[in-house]
């Protein structure tokens, strides 16, 4: 009975529950915030923008 059954309806397959239930957030306090927008986390990109900011924060001091 249970071949035929799986035969007809098929085998359905289920992830099991994650323990916490939420997904994770990945920047989490201030100072991992600030380390990710100064690039230190070692990102070329995140490098990058954050030479941006730095030189638009800076743009007001020269002249």
């Amino acid at each position: 009975m249970d071949i035929e059954k799986i035969l007809t309806e098929g085998i359905v397959f289920k992830g099991g529950k994650s323990p916490g239930g939420k997904k994770e957030q990945k920047v989490k306090t201030k100072a991992q915030k600030k380390s990710y927008i100064t690039g230190a986390h070692g990102s070329g990109s995140a490098k990058m923008k954050a030479e941006y900011r730095r030189r638009r924060a800076n743009r007001h001091k020269n002249g």
